[in-house]
């Protein structure tokens, strides 16, 4: 029984609404918590043995030169990008979720990533906008032009959104036949970029493949703002719609007779959410399922009323990004494993158990 029907079952009325709205509240302030808990655990969890007390002093200024340099240089900015791309990524999974009136919608589901991630290996091998050091083919990768992968992953997530927005309003497609079509999409932009990646020479194909596996220490604060600044812009339009979301939950023509341009909403989310999903595959890689499984769990507890369900998805995606890294860190340490594989194979049962609720489709 989930939280509205225990509400429902005790109290009604206005008592029962002001109960609501509190353990809304309180869901909220909870994320939060967990949220600022994960940045200090990321922050002391490392080969260097950093302690607590040590972290705290050198970010309060203190701190040795070489504490200073793991804190502020290494982990922070890694930090950050997790929580940056996890709000992302589980945003653009929510809004989407809620205009496509599909449970199972995100950027991975649907193809934008997989479209996103073509067009930055068509940037890569193509336009020869990246790079990557010959002498150690495990180095990181260097993007020679960060905004020209970002702008060619952009337009390969809205050739998908188009297609997938053509497609259910031209043909009224289920739920369920977006999600087919979003997985024939997805097979279609890996083909390519496997084909492209067959006619790259060695240091392209390395690169590419080395990117797609996603890697939350390569962006540096500049492209971390970037995200950060394009999310918290969608973020503070989608806010600013959200009873029109909410409109939208009662059905298309519901939202039309409560006076809201479901088309032009409609479009413009989508857009706005190709955006942030583009961005952060362009300087992460792809990362998977973030956007389906932070919404779901957050719904548990602030329900679809996008008032909470907005800023809550955003804590929860970063929450469970950092929780991911922490995971990619510490199972093989002192090695690294693939973030985008870390949350494959948390998404992959969750997307599993959507699909075989009934409810779901």
């Amino acid at each position: 029984m989930n939280l509205h029907r225990k509400v429902s079952a005790g109290l009604t009325g206005r008592a029962g609404y002001n109960l609501l709205l509190r353990r809304k509240w309180l869901a909220m302030a909870a994320l939060a918590c967990l949220l600022a808990a994960l940045v200090l655990v990321s922050l002391t969890t490392g080969s260097s043995g950093l302690t607590l007390g040590t972290v705290l002093e050198t970010l309060l200024g203190g701190g040795t030169a070489q504490t200073r340099a793991i804190v502020c240089n290494v982990r922070l900015p890694r930090i950050a990008a997790a929580m940056a791309v996890g709000a992302a990524l589980a945003l653009s999974g929510c809004v989407m979720q809620g205009v496509l009136h599909n449970p199972l919608a995100s950027a991975s589901t649907l193809g934008v990533s997989q479209g996103a991630a073509f067009g930055a290996a068509l940037a890569i091998i193509v336009l020869d906008a990246g790079t990557q050091n010959a002498a150690n083919a495990a180095s990181a990768v260097t993007i020679r032009s960060p905004g020209t992968v970002t702008v060619c992953a952009f337009l390969g997530g809205l050739a998908t959104t188009a297609v997938v927005l053509g497609l259910a309003r031209a043909r009224r497609a289920s739920p369920t036949t977006m999600i087919l079509a979003g997985v024939a999409l997805s097979s279609l932009f890996s083909g390519a970029t496997t084909l492209l990646q067959y006619f790259a020479d060695d240091v392209q194909t390395a690169t590419v493949v080395y990117w797609t596996f996603g890697d939350l220490g390569r962006p540096g604060w500049r492209e971390i703002g970037l995200i950060a600044a394009v999310t918290a812009a969608a973020f503070l339009y989608f806010l600013w719609n959200r009873w029109n979301y909410n409109a939208l939950e009662g059905g298309v023509q519901t939202a039309r007779s409560l006076g809201v341009r479901v088309d032009l909403l409609s479009y413009a989310s989508m857009i706005l959410c190709t955006l942030i999903a583009a961005i952060s595959v362009a300087f992460v890689g792809t990362i998977s399922f973030v956007g389906i499984i932070a919404p779901h769990m957050v719904r548990r507890f602030t329900g679809s009323d996008y008032r909470f369900l907005l800023p809550c998805s955003a804590l929860g995606g970063g929450a469970l990004l950092l929780l991911g890294d922490l995971v990619s860190r510490t199972v093989m340490s002192p090695a690294v494993l693939p973030i985008g594989a870390i949350t494959s194979f948390l998404g992959a049962p969750v997307f599993l158990y959507i699909v075989f609720r009934r409810e779901a489709l």
